[in-house]
């Protein structure tokens, strides 16, 4: 069993190693490299500029606000997100009450509302984004035509031309086209923990705000921390909403700008891919980060039962 047993397990690893550096790490190191020219995109002629590049993205003020809007999706959504998704997972597994034999249950048509929760999924983000550029119409939008129809006016707004609403409009829509998959997901997760743990803290007084804390979110806690990084990935990124949603895009007054589009702009409006490539890095970066600090802070004993 033991004779040829590593080039075994190298004939099967070679291919799927190889076409992760070649299709993954390459563009990476690709990346990295043209970071430090003054590519224009366009041609094959480049010169070495050094540290150039990144001395000027210290100094770029619009960069700087790309990131303090980052940091504030990176803070808000995978927040929002997840705490909505474990609240109507624990409500449609746990949340109903208990009928016939069964001490504990989800709210009735519980199996029903995880189809309407998972409708967002099915639909690209591209057409979210479109869907919600026409709710948030000033004019004939759904929201402000619902505002006018209960006799709100007052509260009417430009929801996507008013600098201090654009970027909440756009973490909204974000919230709404992931948290069906994180239901989903979570509702998975808690239909394999053990009846038998919530019936015997029912029996002990527990309440169900005490079941969830005590018993749900520790047994699912590395479904958690999963789900935190994967969201910061899309708070890091929302290039997808606010290149179809925005005025500009990127604004209006620059409200909306981030990183994932501030590359784009970069590259293909002002020609400057060198330094689209150092954006690219410091969000490589910043991502990085990220995830360690939310491993680090997640880390705990793992429960298994």
């Amino acid at each position: 069993m033991q004779h040829g047993k590593y080039r075994f397990i190298a004939g099967f690893l070679a291919l799927p190693v190889i076409l992760y550096a070649v299709f993954v790490i390459s563009p990476f190191v690709q990346a990295i490299y043209y970071s430090f020219t003054d590519w224009t995109g366009l041609s094959s002629d480049f010169k070495m500029v050094g540290f150039k590049n990144y001395n000027w993205l210290l100094h770029d003020d619009l960069f700087w606000k790309a990131v303090g809007h980052n940091v504030v999706l990176l803070l808000v959504v995978p927040l929002v997100t997840l705490g909505l998704g474990l609240f109507f997972a624990f409500m449609l597994n746990v949340g109903g009450r208990g009928r016939k034999n069964s001490a504990i249950s989800g709210v009735r048509g519980s199996s029903l509302y995880k189809v309407i929760y998972f409708f967002p999924q099915v639909l690209s983000i591209a057409i979210v984004a479109l869907l919600f550029q026409f709710t948030y119409n000033p004019r004939n939008g759904a929201i402000n035509a619902f505002l006018g129809g209960i006799g709100l006016d007052s509260l009417q707004q430009g929801w996507l031309s008013d600098p201090k609403l654009a970027l909440w409009c756009l973490m909204a829509v974000m919230v709404w086209s992931n948290v069906g998959f994180y239901v989903v997901l979570f509702s998975a997760g808690m239909s394999s923990i053990p009846k038998d743990f919530y019936e015997a803290a029912l029996l002990d007084g527990a309440n169900r705000i005490k079941t969830f804390f005590k018993i749900t979110l520790p047994l699912l806690w590395d479904t958690v921390q999963t789900g935190w990084i994967y969201m910061g990935i899309i708070a890091l990124d929302a290039f997808a909403v606010v290149q179809i949603m925005t005025v500009g895009p990127g604004g209006p007054a620059d409200s909306t700008q981030v990183m994932g589009y501030y590359v784009y702009t970069k590259t293909f409006h002002d020609g400057q891919a060198g330094r689209a490539t150092t954006i690219g890095v410091a969000m490589l970066i910043v991502t990085l980060i990220f995830a360690v600090i939310v491993t680090r802070l997640g880390r705990r004993e793992r429960l298994e039962y």
